[in-house]
């Protein structure tokens, strides 16, 4: 008889690849909706579970949510359907639909990892480490060296290509050789200094503003804006293939979104 794959399972395995104890102390990852217990014999794999990724859930007949960034941040008074995030756990918990978010913990373990791969990055280490222990270092974004040498310019391309976006913004000479660089998925402004210190000409990010921009090219580093969502939706083909590989057993369906702002 086949054994019933459950929300601890998944759990379980996902864990194994990012440990809940790698996440930062303000995040919120985890379970957030559902039983531990329950069945799942089919997944959505999501950046964020916006309203239309929870409808895309129902409509799926799907058991849990995979979320990359977590739908409760603070804690909530009431839960109804006058307030957004209400709205969507009363969906998930009237559908039986779990939802488990894994963030800062994947952020150390695994994002930045996969977007230095993506960008080819070199000889690189952690950017800011935040986690040790007897087997290494691990922590937020990566920096290192470009096999080859690449004008600014030629990153720039590169990183909207790689990522397959509309566009990026780039704070910087586009002529300038770049050989060393950061890369920080998702909101990476408060790692100019980091990046700095790691001697690096260039960081790749997202989340940053006119006046952060112009103050890090006066400091001696270019930027390269290429949003939060740009960098980051490269979680939902990871855990499609995790599941694939590691999680057998369990439909996962993306969840994808659309960049969630439009340029007119």
């Amino acid at each position: 008889m086949k054994t019933e794959i459950t929300v601890k399972n998944i759990i379980d395995k996902l864990e194994e690849n990012s440990p809940i104890n790698m996440a930062m102390d303000w995040d919120n990852p985890g379970l957030l909706v559902g039983h531990l217990d329950a069945p799942v014999k089919k997944v959505v794999i999501t950046v964020d579970a916006t309203d239309n990724v929870v409808d895309l859930a129902i409509k799926e007949n799907a058991d849990m949510i995979i979320a990359h960034h977590p739908l409760i941040f603070k804690g909530l008074k009431k839960i109804g359907e006058t307030d957004f995030i209400g709205r969507r756990i009363l969906k998930l918990a009237e559908n039986g639909i779990a939802l488990y978010a894994t963030h800062t913990n994947f952020d150390v373990s695994t994002m930045a990892e996969e977007a230095a791969d993506i960008l080819g990055l070199v000889n690189r280490s952690v950017l800011d480490v935040t986690y040790e222990d007897e087997y290494g270092k691990e922590g937020i974004g990566r920096v290192g060296f470009f096999k080859d040498e690449m004008t600014l310019r030629d990153v720039a391309v590169s990183v909207r290509e790689l990522f397959h976006l509309d566009g990026v913004r780039v704070y910087g000479n586009l002529d300038e050789v770049i050989d060393i660089a950061a890369i920080c998925p998702g909101s990476g402004h408060d790692m100019i200094d980091a990046a700095l210190k790691a001697g690096a000409k260039l960081l790749i990010t997202g989340d940053i503003s006119h006046h952060q921009g112009i103050d890090a090219v006066a400091r001696g580093i270019n930027i390269i804006d290429a949003s939060h969502y740009g960098l980051e939706k490269i979680f939902v083909d990871y855990m499609l293939d995790y599941f694939r590989t590691e999680i057998k057993g369990v439909k996962a369906v993306s969840g994808r979104q659309e960049q969630p702002f439009i340029i007119v």
